[in-house]
């Protein structure tokens, strides 16, 4: 890593940008956007989120909140744990942890700076990472690993049927920084009783850890009201999510970004929930126009990720399928399966969890079915085409919300999907939805530009004659 990378504390860098971002709208119109032309460098990313209008300056809010958090957590008394996305944050909240999620805190660097992470992502190999692993966490574990940010006091992982390198790399950091470490299992399975019993027997295991590394047993009124506030999201979500089955979708396509940001980040918290009130507002607003969630309120056609979004470049994908009039129908990362959900149907129901506030035991179960069932560890826990596995949960997407395309778009590292994705493309080609595999990396520029992304998704709605 460069001398000049170490003189910067990496986690306070994002917060400033963030924080500097979110008080824009605080002012005049003419005040907020005219700050912009003295901020080049991450400008058009936080020029995306606002032009949503109050959801984008929530979300800025809220994240400024996370990071403060995490930048005054020990000086407050509390612990740090280091955790992947797919992690029910609002388990920690009753055991006083604040959790470093590594993957969206990788998404805030490589999104807001032109020079995304490239130095991050080489240190985690020059202290012998592979460089064949998810970028999605060596972006921010660079930084972590060289001590510019906030030390964690422990590990937490959630879990191995998700990922092998998103596994290994949660490993390595525990190894490296020397930390204590919890990892949560699946089994290959998902609904039938031994799994599930598994799946809570080790949850309750995962939460005697983190008892033992904070000295404080779980609060059980805190945690009530994380169950009943993540059942408030969940509605809400699926609210939203049941808007976007409208021809035209009345849902901005980056709102769905914001929603699985906030369940990452914030999943139940009241914080998350006051953006996605914003964001069925919006979106409720908007249906009642006729209106498409774009900028000009008009549909071209409806695009579907199978996997997950491309997240450097600016946010410029985003707005660019604004600018194509395509209505962004979201992606696995969406797909959280609660009983809400517009695409659970039929025997698919068997594969959602419910929340339930009962006592300390029936709240312990809820999360670990949730748990159970966070975006890529219920998808990609088995063979492809298994029940409840990446096709089923695709197809049922597809079906619910009648995208005109899809999109693969992965990162260097993801070895579970890339060795199914075309047979996968096979499938919703036979289904008629014409599917494009991208080989760039969602979190690193370096790979694939986005110009030469975007200029290949052009060619395909061409040829594919989506958009004449």
């Amino acid at each position: 890593m460069r001398k000049e990378y170490r003189e910067y504390h990496f986690d306070r860098m994002v917060q400033s940008i963030i924080h500097f971002a979110s008080l824009s709208y605080d002012g005049t119109h003419k005040e907020g956007f005219g700050m912009f032309r003295y901020a080049p460098r991450f400008r058009d990313a936080i020029q995306t989120i606002l032009m949503t209008g109050e959801p984008g300056v929530l979300l800025l809010k809220m994240i400024d909140t996370y990071l403060i958090e995490i930048l005054t957590a020990h000086e407050n008394g509390k612990k740090v744990a280091l955790c992947t996305f797919n992690f029910s944050p609002g388990v920690l909240k009753p055991l006083d942890v604040v959790p470093i999620c590594l993957e969206p805190v990788t998404t805030l660097g490589v999104a807001m700076w032109l020079r995304g992470l490239g130095e991050y992502l080489n240190y985690c190999c020059e202290v012998g990472f592979t460089e064949t692993s998810c970028s999605a966490q060596r972006g921010a574990l660079g930084a972590y690993l060289a001590g510019l940010g906030v030390r964690p006091d422990f590990v937490l992982c959630n879990s191995i049927g998700v990922c092998d390198t998103n596994a290994t790399a949660f490993n390595f950091a525990a190894e490296y920084l020397e930390l204590p470490f919890y990892q949560l299992n699946a089994p290959p399975t998902l609904v039938d009783e031994r799994a599930r019993t598994y799946h809570r027997h080790d949850f309750r295991g995962l939460i005697s850890f983190v008892e033992e590394q904070t000295g404080k047993n779980l609060d059980c009124d805190l945690l009530r009201e994380v169950i009943v506030e993540t059942d408030k999201q969940d509605e809400i979500m699926c609210e939203i999510e049941d808007l976007m089955r409208l021809t035209p979708s009345p849902v901005p396509g980056i709102f769905n970004l914001f929603m699985y940001s906030a369940k990452y980040i914030y999943g139940g918290s009241r914080v998350a929930t006051e953006i996605m009130e914003s964001m069925l507002k919006v979106s409720k607003h908007n249906a009642a126009q006729g209106r498409a969630g774009t900028t000009s309120g008009k549909e071209e056609a409806r695009a579907f990720s199978v996997y997950v979004d491309h997240y450097s470049a600016q946010l410029r994908p985003w707005a660019w399928f604004d600018e194509k009039n395509i209505s962004h129908l979201g992606c696995m990362m969406n797909g959280f399966w609660p009983v809400h959900a517009p695409y659970a149907t039929g025997d698919l129901k068997e594969g959602t969890y419910t929340m339930d506030p009962t006592n300390e035991e029936t709240m312990l179960d809820s999360l670990a079915d949730q748990m159970s069932r966070m975006p890529m560890v219920k998808q990609i826990r088995g063979p492809y085409d298994d029940p409840h596995q990446w096709l089923t949960d695709t197809v049922a997407s597809i079906k619910t919300y009648k995208p005109t395309f899809c999109l693969y778009t992965g990162t260097i590292g993801c070895r579970n999907t890339w060795g199914s994705i075309k047979i996968l493309a096979r499938d919703t080609e036979k289904m008629g939805i014409p599917t494009l595999i991208l080989f760039g990396d969602a979190f690193d520029h370096r790979i694939t530009s986005w110009e030469s992304m975007r200029d290949r998704i052009d060619e395909f709605l061409t040829v594919r004659r989506i958009l004449e």
